[in-house]
Formats: structure tokens, C-alpha cells, sequence
């Protein structure tokens, strides 16, 4: 819409049907000589080209894969019906810890010791539960 806009002014609305009809017919052309490059490849290199194609689609798929995927695609065979029992089974943080942080003293906590800053040369407190 923006774009539109600052077509009008600066163009005026004289030209700016011109510059509208330009532009889609350059974006037109460019999709073709884009698509008939491809084609022409194809043609030219046979069953090479999927070869060539197959390392990109595949760096294509590591680029989109996450822990939750891997473990989905690898070890589960793509059935994620598992993973989504055990998060219905787990409690959430909330439940857990009883803070919203989801850590215990986390901001939530009623901890009287977090709640005013240490003085000069005191000690943090241990959570030996952590240690």
C-alpha cells in the first residue's frame, strides 16, 4: 500500500498505469528466461541435473530440521504420537515449581532472600538441590 502511494506521487496517476504494465510484463519476461534456463539445464545435463539438485535439497532439509525432527524422523520413523503423549504426560513448569520462571525461587517464589539485593561482600545463597 505504501508502495503504492509513493508510486502515485512520484509518478503521478498518468504514468502510473504505464509503469504498472511495465513492470509486470519485466516480471513476466524474467520468469520465463528463469524457467526456460531450468528447462534448458534439464535437457542438457540429463540425469546429472538430479544429481546436482539432490545435495541442495537435501542441505534444504537440514536447514528446517530441529531436535523434536530429528528424533521424529530418525528413531520414530515420522510417527510424533509418542513425543505429544509424553508432553500430555509431563506437568508443565507451572505445576512442577509452583513459579511462573518455571525454577524454584525463580521470580514467582515467595523466597524472602531474593527479594532485596546482597550488601557488600555477602554471599549469594546455595540451592543445594542444584549443586
Amino acid at each position: 500500500m505504501i508502495l503504492l502511494v509513493a508510486a502515485l506521487v512520484i509518478l503521478g496517476p498518468e504514468r502510473l498505469p504505464g509503469a504498472v504494465r511495465w513492470t509486470t510484463r519485466s516480471l513476466r519476461q524474467v520468469r520465463d528466461y528463469a524457467s526456460g534456463a531450468t528447462s534448458q539445464l534439464k535437457q542438457e545435463l540429463g540425469p546429472e541435473f538430479d544429481e546436482l539438485r539432490k545435495p541442495l535439497a537435501e542441505l534444504n532439509e537440514l536447514r528446517n530440521m530441529s531436535p523434536r525432527a530429528a528424533v521424529t524422523k530418525h528413531l520414530l520413523g515420522g510417527d510424533d504420537s509418542v513425543l505429544r503423549g509424553l508432553e500430555s504426560a509431563v506437568p508443565d513448569k507451572q505445576q512442577l515449581f509452583g513459579t511462573s520462571s518455571g525454577m524454584p525461587g525463580g521470580s514467582g517464589s515467595s523466597s524472602p532472600s531474593l527479594s532485596k539485593p546482597l550488601g557488600h561482600n555477602e554471599r549469594p545463597p546455595i540451592d543445594f538441590d542444584a549443586t
